[in-house]
């Protein structure tokens, strides 16, 4: 895939999941929560590179992420993968053994878990099919992420268990714009 054509994703309301939970009312509301860092790798397997600012392309993705340039592990799948989130409280509660699902706590940084947005005070697993801002630009929950064996390897942890069922959400990217950490999250609908 060159660099100038866009991966073929499926827009997150057009996902299974988001579809069906789009027209159902309910979710977590009340919450307000904040970016904490914004990662992104040219191609599948290379590091994480932390950035102070990101231009986020509405249909696309993160500009210079592997999702955004079609050269991500999962880009030749159309799916809902333009940003990833994952929340601190899951880096948080890994650290604590909370659950004892490995053998002890796991240090796994925001530059490691191989999404693109770590997050605060946004409960990701209640916004498939929903609409929320992350500064000025608006994402629509897709569909849960999952962890893999592939991410274990990379990182040498037993990061499987731990991170299932809490592994982050995959988003499509409605409106485009300017994302930097601090950025206010809110919820839209």
């Amino acid at each position: 895939m060159s660099a100038t054509s866009a991966p073929r994703h499926i827009e997150a309301f057009a996902h299974a999941a988001g579809s069906v939970a789009a027209g159902v009312p309910g979710g977590a509301t009340g919450w307000h929560g904040t970016l904490l860092n914004i990662h992104i790798a040219p191609a599948a397997s290379y590091e994480m590179e932390e950035l102070t600012e990101a231009h986020c392309v509405a249909g696309r993705g993160i500009e210079g992420d592997r999702y955004f340039l079609g050269t991500g592990t999962y880009s030749p799948k159309p799916d809902t993968r333009e940003v990833t989130l994952i929340e601190q409280e899951v880096l948080d509660a890994l650290a604590r053994n909370d659950p004892p699902l490995q053998g002890g706590p796991i240090q796994l940084a925001p530059i490691d878990h191989r999404r693109n947005l770590t997050v605060r005070g946004v409960p990701l697993n209640h916004l498939v099919g929903r609409r929320f801002r992350v500064g000025e630009v608006i994402l629509r929950g897709g569909r849960l992420n999952f962890p893999c064996k592939y991410l274990e390897e990379l990182l040498g942890q037993p990061v499987y268990l731990p991170l299932y069922n809490r592994s982050g959400l995959n988003c499509g990217i409605e409106r485009g714009g300017i994302i930097r950490p601090g950025d206010p999250i809110t919820l839209l609908d």
